[in-house]
């Protein structure tokens, strides 16, 4: 037997486990961790318990286990077995265990201790799975509180190692290199930006076919992308040539067709990511990278996790080219070029980052922790857990102190996404069909937004296909109702015959799953809904369900500003109240409309954010019109007359100068309006109240007797002129300025001052137009005054312009007719 890479670093690693109880185990693609280290591990007799290694998918979990049991000449279930999802292959006698990772969380979660469990393995590290750094952080606070002798080990191709091993306070054990070398091909120039990728991935698997010898492994993003090549090729290719999809929803037999080596003949291999870890395809030298990854993220519109597809990573290129040099020399073509490699991101990003947080949520609050002082590699973000929590409370999981309940207990038992999980443990095996339907891709194409349909599809798909014209994809359809059977079997045995669940109708059921998903068409003529959970969606106006007044929203495209709906399903007004009674209630209204700009009183019959009764509320009291106006207010900004722009100005100037009086910025005014403001808002209600509202006696208001008797005496409100008539002082200039008729200042031989400053005087005509400014009023009657009163008297010979303005006496009237 060829002698594997990762051998020569066995003995360190067994040393380093044995003294520190952890390690990081660095290996690069082909060094063969998966295969030796859990059987040398058992070999060297570091624990009596079992070893227990996670992979992150059930394929590669069933072919590590059926690897190690061959060399070990077994079957699995012996001394190797497995667990993963709806099956298992293990005994009394079995020493190793290969599980998938949520198998590992169910495991802690109902034993804390991990009794009889000597180490655990997180294999394939790299990949940084949801459920795989919740599991490690799991099993270190185990190891730290509860369990010194428990054996921990990280093992990975392609992560940085460092971060992993300091987290765990273990060493780093590297192997070299792969086994056999491997020839890297780019394409010599990009590929337009409108390819098909199905398209330039059969010319590139041609090529490589006609260029090289032995099996081909091409990646591809996921099941439609294989079928596509697949017919692309299948013409194209010589007949010895054996195609092998392989892809995680086939059965168990074609899987393993697509892994073990062929008798005769060649062999091309389209998968999906599913082969880029774990998995040996014996007879391959020759690798295809499409260059496309499907990841798993939080879908706003769903509300739940989906793949997306998105560029492959410099980490997981080299890992899928690694598959071409296990057992020889390989190659390994990349549907890219050596310049574009540099635009890669080094490593794929965390699960935990992007991923829907509800199930953590829900795992975190049965462990009775508070995520930030778990050991995390990566924290989940704040605002994502957060708002998975907010969930989890509305689905009754968790109370109003994010502590699990009864029933969130209950949901956690489940393999399903809690929302799933809520909607199964009410409506009982029943609700099997719509959880598996909503776990997977759509089953139609070209079909409207109905969910009805795909359950109709799903019960009888021949009969569906007589009476509709949408075409059904059958695997989806096949691989949905396989689940639906295995869910509605799992929940029958869960639940004892005497708890019987509700008889619910699917629209029923839906709301269940989606209590924040309930939709309220909005008046108008576009299908617009308002949900209960705060958002809004729209969908097509000429599809069945626009009319319809309320729906339950399944999956939208994620808008953040308004989604689109893309599946739905009708429910009725005396249903959603049946269903909700508890969360339904009155509310009294009172707030302010920036569309209508006004107080909008009213009482609504509400759940969650949709109103399902609507009515005036005719004695809304003064106080609560005039909290909603504040909100007119800062909508509006604050008008401010000449009158109060004054004040603010003398406030402004009288702060400066030393005076403890309150600031009247229009920044402080705004942010203080609830202090000042609010008892002054009686009958203000509109935007044309508030445009025509003086602020004046309000913000006189904010200052006590003291205070505005100082404010007066340093910096006065108006100049009394000569006549006894008082003028307002402007002080929002550079000068205090005032203006007055220029008659009226007749007789005055000293400049009117403020204190010690002089008043900025503009002195106008007895039409109140502008006729000079000054801050020297002596100079003025002595000067340029003889000018202005030649003007004068041609304009306006009916007033009194004395050659000497400073003998004269003030005066604001005409002289008498006929003088």
């Amino acid at each position: 037997m060829t002698r594997l890479p990762i051998e020569d670093a066995l003995p360190g690693l067994i040393s380093a486990l044995r003294d520190r109880s952890r390690a990081v185990l660095q290996a690069p693609p082909g060094a063969g961790k998966t295969t030796l280290v859990p059987l040398a591990m058992l070999k060297a007799g570091l624990t009596s318990g079992k070893i227990v290694m996670l992979e992150p998918r059930r394929l590669a979990a069933r072919a590590a286990a059926q690897r190690l049991a061959e060399q070990l000449g077994e079957d699995p279930g012996q001394t190797v077995g497995y667990r993963i999802r709806g099956e298992s292959k293990a005994s009394k006698s079995t020493r190793i265990e290969v599980v998938t990772e949520g198998i590992l969380t169910r495991m802690i979660q109902s034993d804390p201790e991990l009794s009889g469990i000597g180490a655990v393995l997180f294999d394939e590290f790299h990949e940084r799975s949801l459920n795989a750094d919740l599991g490690l952080a799991l099993c270190l606070e185990i190891a730290d509180a509860l369990r010194d002798d428990l054996i921990l080990l990280a093992m990975s191709a392609t992560l940085d190692a460092q971060p992993v091993a300091e987290l765990m306070q273990a060493p780093v054990v590297t192997s070299e290199g792969r086994s056999f070398p491997v020839d890297t091909r780019w394409l010599p120039h990009p590929l337009p930006k409108r390819h098909r990728l199905d398209q330039a991935m059969a010319d590139l698997i041609l090529q490589a076919h006609d260029e090289t010898e032995g099996g081909i492994l091409a990646f591809l993003p996921g099941e439609g992308e294989i079928r596509r090549t697949e017919a692309l090729l299948k013409s194209r290719l010589p007949k010895d040539t054996l195609l092998r999809p392989l892809f995680g929803a086939m059965d168990l037999a074609a899987q393993r067709a697509a892994i073990r080596p062929e008798r005769s003949g060649r062999k091309l291999v389209l998968a999906t990511s599913i082969a880029e870890t774990s998995l040996t395809i014996e007879d391959i030298r020759v690798v295809v990278d499409g260059g496309k990854a499907r990841r798993a993220r939080f879908d706003p519109g769903s509300g739940m996790s989906r793949l997306v597809t998105e560029r492959v990573t410099r980490a997981e290129a080299t890992q899928r080219a690694g598959r071409a040099g296990r057992v020889a020399p390989g190659i390994a073509y990349r549907l890219w070029t050596k310049g574009e490699e540099g635009g890669l991101r080094p490593y794929p990003p965390a699960e935990i980052e992007a991923a829907d947080l509800a199930g953590l949520a829900l795992e975190i609050a049965l462990w009775g922790a508070d995520p930030a002082e778990m050991p995390f590699l990566t924290p989940p973000p704040e605002g994502a857990f957060a708002e998975a929590q907010s969930l989890l409370r509305f689905l009754g999981a968790l109370d109003d102190e994010n502590r699990i309940t009864a029933h969130g207990r209950t949901l956690s038992t489940l393999p399903l996404h809690p929302r799933l999980a809520h909607m199964m443990t009410l409506g009982g095996a029943k609700a099997a069909n719509l959880a598996a339907l909503l776990s997977d891709r759509d089953p139609l194409t070209s079909a409207s937004t109905d969910l009805a349909l795909r359950l109709d599809a799903l019960r009888d798909p021949r009969g569906f296909s007589e009476r509709r014209p949408e075409q059904i994809n059958r695997g989806a359809l096949d691989r949905i109702r396989a689940e639906a059977k295995r869910l509605s079997q799992s929940i029958r045995k869960r639940d004892k015959p005497s708890e019987k669940a509700q008889d619910f109708s699917d629209a029923e059921m839906a709301a269940l799953a989606y209590p924040d998903r309930i939709g309220l068409r909005r008046k108008g003529e576009a299908a617009r809904f308002q949900l209960s959970g705060g958002k809004g969606a729209v969908m097509e106006d000429h599809d069945p369900l626009a009319g319809e007044r309320l729906i339950v929203v399944t999956d939208t495209d994620g808008n953040p500003r308004e989604a689109r709906i893309r599946q739905a399903i009708a429910i009725s007004l005396a249903q959603a109240r049946a269903l909700f009674a508890d969360r339904i209630a009155w509310h009294d209204l009172c707030e302010w409309s920036r569309r209508d700009r006004r107080v909008i009183a009213r009482q609504q019959e509400r759940l969650g954010a949709i109103a399902l009764d609507d009515r005036i509320w005719k004695d809304a009291p003064e106080e609560a019109v005039a909290r909603a106006m504040l909100d007119g207010a800062r909508d509006l900004g604050i008008p401010l007359s000449d009158a109060a722009r004054r004040f603010t100005a003398r406030v402004a100037l009288a702060c400066e100068a030393g005076q403890d009086l309150p600031d009247m910025s229009p920044e402080a005014l705004m942010e203080t309006l609830d202090d000042w403001l609010l008892p002054y808002l009686g009958g203000v209600r509109t935007a044309a109240d508030w445009k025509r509202f003086d602020l004046l006696p309000a913000l006189r208001a904010r200052l006590d007797w003291t205070q505005t008797q100082a404010l007066d005496a340093g910096i006065p409100a108006h100049f009394t002129t000569p006549l006894g008539r008082k003028v307002p002082i402007d002080y929002s200039g550079e000068h205090p300025e005032i203006q007055l008729r220029l008659q009226e200042l007749f007789g005055q031989t000293v400049h009117p001052m403020v204190g010690r400053t002089p008043l900025r005087i503009t002195l106008l005509s007895p039409a109140q137009r502008p006729v000079q400014t000054t801050m020297d009023l002596p100079g003025f009657w002595s000067g340029s005054y003889a000018d202005v009163r030649k003007d004068m008297r041609a304009r306006y010979p009916r007033h009194p312009w004395p050659e000497d303005p400073t003998q004269a006496d003030p005066t604001l009237r005409a002289k008498p007719r006929g003088t």
